[in-house]
């Protein structure tokens, strides 16, 4: 039976984060440990998203947007502008920083955002791997074209064909884009699996499933997704995580005791410098 996950809505001052992962009934889902849905949202003239510098270990950020853009700048120098079916894959291992932001050019007028970042829990062999960067432009991602219906693989391999973004373990992430009444066979090879919709109503075997929602899907099944209205979803999953993961704000670890090196090394400085950054957020005190 497949699992329905309502997820946590977030108001960030009228822009919604919907967070699907970690939750109760999907404490993971193959390498995938944190999944937010942004937006939908459009931003007035002079506003935007400001997501100051914080840390990361442990783990891979992976940002992909439907609309709008972010600049990514990080303490290895990187200064990176990703846009609508961009790839920004940043590996932050044994330790790294980055911030967030609208670009300067895109808050002069309305602007639109909507996309979905997610972490990837790293191998325990790879937990404290260098931390590296890298983005992929939209161009460079496999897609799969028929009539109303367009998949692109953003990460790992699916449907016969493989992402050149660099992955740590079996790796499923497809954007799905459907017009109504087109339906698609969902890749049953890996052996976890889920389906976030982020836009319009849809059918899962014949039976409604609800916008905005993350679907745990059954082993081994190839289920049929079909577009009653146009159709924007996120296929995910892949191979089971190699062990417990510790989750601590914005670290993941198999190790309680490598966190707290982590909250130490934050509140010391440790992490490094950000080119063109002055704020940083706190270590929260719980």
């Amino acid at each position: 039976m497949t699992t329905v996950v309502a997820p946590r809505v977030h108001d960030l001052g009228g822009f919604e984060v919907r967070r699907a992962v970690p939750s109760i009934q999907a404490r993971s889902v193959g390498p995938f440990v944190f999944v937010d849905h942004m937006g939908p949202a459009v931003f007035a003239p002079g506003r935007g998203i400001d997501v100051r510098p914080h840390p990361h270990i442990g783990l891979a950020t992976v940002t992909f947007l439907w609309s709008g853009a972010l600049h990514h700048r990080d303490t290895l120098g990187t200064t990176q502008e990703i846009g609508p079916g961009d790839v920004n894959w940043m590996t932050a291992g044994r330790g790294i920083a980055h911030s967030e932001r609208t670009p300067a050019a895109l808050r002069e007028g309305e602007h639109p955002l909507h996309g979905m970042q997610t972490w990837v829990a790293l191998p325990k062999a790879d937990e404290e791997a260098a931390p590296a960067f890298h983005h992929h432009a939209a161009a460079t991602l496999p897609r799969i074209e028929r009539p109303g219906a367009r998949l692109r693989i953003v990460a790992g391999r699916a449907y016969g064909d493989e992402s050149p973004v660099r992955v740590f373990a079996d790796t499923l992430y497809v954007a799905i884009d459907l017009d109504a009444g087109v339906e698609t066979g969902l890749e049953a090879r890996h052996r976890e699996r889920a389906l976030y919709v982020l836009e319009g109503d849809a059918q899962l075997d014949g039976v409604d499933i609800p916008a905005m929602h993350l679907i745990v899907l059954d082993d081994g099944i190839r289920h049929r997704l079909r577009a009653k209205t146009s159709l924007k979803a996120m296929l995910l999953g892949g191979e089971p995580l190699d062990g417990s993961r510790h989750l601590w704000w914005n670290f993941v670890s198999s190790s309680r005791d490598r966190i707290e090196q982590a909250k130490e090394d934050w509140r010391n400085g440790a992490f490094g410098t950000i080119d063109g950054e002055t704020e940083f957020i706190p270590l929260p005190e719980r």
